[in-house]
């Protein structure tokens, strides 16, 4: 059984209340309940932080013994070299997901620091940019 960690980035835990017309209104954690009964042949953890350090933390954590991260770093994607050091630094692949196509937003969102670090990218497909980034563990 394949195990993979979701690592959520700042304001991800308002996911259902924050801009509804970017991001949905349903919770991450009714989402990832959902993901839970899709992949029941993959052990799926989730963790959320606002906070880049502890981000930075889990990854370092779990970057030598998990299958998969899927990491959706938010904001931190676009001004965190400290993120981008960290995915370099394990030996996990990481599969970078974002819920809005963040090309079709402010000019600063089209840079990622994550990206040149990453076994992929999944965006703009709302929270089933989730599932996708789970199939390409398969």
């Amino acid at each position: 059984m394949k195990k993979l960690m979701i690592i959520n980035g700042p304001n991800l835990n308002l996911l259902g209340k924050r801009e509804p017309e970017i991001y949905g209104s349903q919770t991450f954690e009714d989402y990832f309940q959902e993901l839970k009964s899709k992949f029941r042949d993959v052990n799926l953890e989730y963790y959320q932080s606002n906070i880049e350090g502890e981000i930075i933390d889990k990854l370092q954590k779990v970057g030598f013994s998990y299958d998969g991260i899927i990491l959706n770093a938010a904001a931190y994607t676009h001004t965190s070299v400290g993120i981008g050091d960290a995915i370099k630094g394990i030996e996990t692949p990481v599969v970078e997901v974002h819920i809005s196509n963040t090309f079709a937003r402010e000019e600063f969102r089209h840079h990622s620091y994550i990206s040149p670090n990453a076994k992929g990218v999944v965006l703009g497909f709302g929270l089933k940019s989730y599932d996708l980034a789970i199939e390409s563990f398969y």
